[in-house]
């Protein structure tokens, strides 16, 4: 049972009770209804108090039932919350810990709410490209005024019980009980089991002194920040009707407004992350509940940007670092780079001075591999050359107890042959950080072949405790991530050769919604990072073949914002990227040698050679078994490469578009002379999912 029904005296008590957040699935709202009839039935039952066991209220719809019948069957939420409106005998919603979405559109729907401090409180529908559904956009208003009630709609976010209990003239909580919800909420029950009328949300007014004149001034100012996103101006349109129309009628408008939505490609592509992110922690030779190891202290290998990036991560969630290098002036550097970040972040409030001086405190360092030997867990943070890797490693091979975990940050580099430096391969993982390590919400979880599954396990749980999305990739070449990025940049290397600029190529990519196009891209990271793997490439794989222009920069010394010049020209202290005559005259020299003659490329082709190569080497990557979903592409996309979240990651957009289209697409870059048509052929798993008419998804 997904809802249990209990009596204490005369109050009966309805508990949701579908971990782990009570999501309101079929089951859940049939609990509800047939608990509430049990009630009414009964003679000694005064009134009824609903909540959730363990530690939700409710969290809204239940996702495992997401497009599937059991979704949209009778008693939907819409026909639970009527019932619970037209019972004769009063409802008491005991809210606690979370009521979010559905929850909380079912407890207003309830004659009273009593709420437990700490209570997150949020209708967060417009993160998955939606609007509340079951009378949020119109009840809320009604309780909590209009531009609360906006404001919270519009930006998804949860606000706590007692800052909304304290608002004045707040209609969402009748009572804030310190102590024992349950026994409190009963109580309540008690006192308001004989007042009639019995209060409901839908009678109320919603209060604003000049209505129409905010709900303006929030049309235009939600109309600018949404841009690729439908969602948000529908949330003002709903909401508005709260102030103009009948309740009913508004119940229908929201739900006219919520069944479009539904149907929008950005609104498939929110809700495709939002389950993509919830399957990357599903590793199906990894039970749930496989034993993880305790990390108590953790240790870094480098002070750099990284290794500083990396720690800081660890100190925000209060675990003992200490940091290696190899000189104290490194050392000294890179603690003041940490220091620096932190007392940025105190100086916008964003941290407590007293918060920072704790974190502080819990970072160590040292210029000696023995003082590594009590850490649970080391990272390696280091030059990304073999032989570095090697010393290290055997290094840590030496000083490391039994059962540490041994991770390297390598971000292109064989986890197999680093882990086979050390006497203990079973305890070496990859650990891949994106820079900056201490914002970028990434983290690629890299198994070697001889990874255990423990660690595996407790390196995806502690990912989890800092606040990453952890995606797991098997061992190749860039894993996944930079594997894909590789064509992404060799096709934007070809369309320079053939006519395009940098700006070009970066604007019409960044129209698309990506945060910045690969030129920019590479200038922020340095393109002397790529120009350092390419000189591998060369070695490795001779018949790979790359425009020479990214290498004719570099040997020009144009290494990008560091050095104030790389694909654009910049000014000291600005990030503005200025066009470069210099850079478009050694495009035009080099095109010229090549004896291309450029022709106008339109924009379409930018965007669709760029991101089909990146769904070409995706498709092989799930093939190989190096991601375990294409599902698990898009999250590394979205969340550490800046592909646009309304479009869901690279696999899903191939998906919107249509596979078939895609595989035309590819053929015809296979014929373009200055291309490379081996990469252009579809990867095996492409080429059958068009031509069966299927998805990745």
């Amino acid at each position: 049972m997904t809802a249990t029904y209990q009596t204490r005296g005369d109050v009966a008590v309805i508990t949701l009770d579908n971990p782990p957040v009570n999501g309101l699935g079929y089951d859940s709202r049939v609990g509800v209804v047939t608990g509430l009839e049990r009630a009414l039935d009964d003679a000694a039952v005064k009134a009824v108090v609903i909540t959730g066991a363990g530690k939700a209220f409710s969290g809204g719809a239940d996702i495992r039932e997401f497009g599937t019948p059991k979704a949209i069957a009778e008693p939907n939420l819409l026909s639970v919350i009527l019932a619970l409106e037209a019972s004769s005998k009063p409802v008491v919603a005991a809210v606690h810990s979370v009521a979010m979405g559905g929850g909380l559109e079912l407890a207003l729907g309830c004659h009273y709410r009593v709420t437990a401090p700490g209570a997150q409180i949020a209708m967060p529908e417009v993160k998955i490209g939606l609007i509340p559904g079951a009378g949020g956009t119109q009840r809320l208003p009604r309780v909590l005024g209009l531009e609360t009630a906006l404001n919270m709609i519009v930006k998804g976010d949860p606000v706590s019980s007692e800052v909304l209990a304290r608002l004045p003239g707040q209609k969402l909580f009748d009572r804030v009980i310190e102590g024992d919800l349950l026994d409190g909420a009963i109580a309540f029950a008690r006192e308001v089991a004989d007042k009639r009328p019995l209060p409901l949300v839908r009678h109320l007014k919603v209060e604003h002194l000049d209505a129409q004149a905010y709900l303006q001034f929030a049309r235009n100012t939600v109309g600018a920040m949404a841009k690729n996103y439908p969602a948000p101006p529908k949330c003002v349109d709903a909401v508005a009707a709260s102030t103009t129309m009948k309740f009913d009628d508004g119940l229908n408008h929201e739900r006219e407004l919520f069944v479009n939505l539904m149907l929008t490609p950005e609104c498939k592509a929110l809700r495709h992350a939002f389950m993509a992110e919830r399957a990357t922690t599903k590793i199906p030779d990894v039970p749930a509940d496989t034993p993880v190891r305790e990390v108590k202290k953790l240790a870094v290998i480098g002070a750099g940007t990284m290794g500083g990036g990396i720690a800081m991560n660890f100190l925000n969630a209060g675990i003992p670092v200490v940091m290696l290098e190899t000189k104290q002036e490194a050392l000294d550097r890179g603690v003041a780079t940490i220091r620096k970040n932190y007392e940025a972040q105190v100086k916008k409030g964003k941290l407590k001075a007293d918060k920072y001086e704790q974190r502080m405190a819990l970072l160590g360092t040292t210029l000696d591999y023995a003082a590594l030997k009590d850490a649970d867990m080391v990272i390696e943070a280091v030059f990304e050359d073999m032989a570095v890797k090697e010393q290290v490693f055997k290094a840590l091979d030496e000083v490391m107890k039994p059962g540490a975990i041994l991770a390297t940050n390598t971000s292109t580099l064989d986890v197999n042959r680093i882990a086979a430096f050390t006497k203990r391969p079973q305890d070496v993982i990859g650990t891949h950080f994106f820079s900056p390590a201490n914002v970028m919400k990434l983290l690629e979880v890299v198994r070697g072949e001889k990874t255990a599954k423990d660690v595996l396990a407790t390196v995806m749980a502690l990912g989890k405790k800092i606040r990453k999305t952890c995606v797991v990739s098997g061992v190749c070449d860039g894993f996944i991530g930079n594997r894909m990025i590789e064509q992404y940049s060799r096709q934007a290397g070809f369309l320079l050769e053939e006519g395009c600029t940098p700006q070009q190529v970066d604007k019409a990519v960044e129209r698309f919604g990506f945060a910045m196009g690969p030129f920019r891209m590479g200038d922020l990271a340095g393109n002397d990072v790529g120009w350092y793997i390419r000189k591998r490439r060369y070695v490795e794989k001779p018949n790979l073949r790359y425009s020479k222009t990214a290498d004719l920069l570099c040997e020009m010394g144009r290494f990008g914002q560091k050095t104030q010049a790389g694909w654009y020209d910049y000014v000291a202290g600005k990030r503005d990227a200025i066009p470069s005559r210099l850079v478009e005259d050694m495009i035009v020299k080099h095109r010229a040698e090549l004896g291309i003659t450029p022709r106008k490329i339109s924009d379409e082709e930018i965007v669709q050679r760029l991101v089909y190569a990146l769904v070409n080497e995706g498709a092989r990557i799930v093939e190989e078994g190096i991601a375990l979903r294409a599902s698990d592409i898009d999250m590394v996309y979205l969340t550490g490469y800046g592909f646009p979240l309304h479009r869901g990651g690279p696999m899903n957009y191939a998906d919107t578009v249509g596979l078939f289209n895609v595989v035309q697409a590819m053929k015809r870059f296979a014929k373009n002379p200055h291309d490379d048509a081996n990469f252009w052929q579809p990867a095996p798993l492409l080429a059958r999912l068009a031509a069966e008419g299927k998805t990745f998804s």
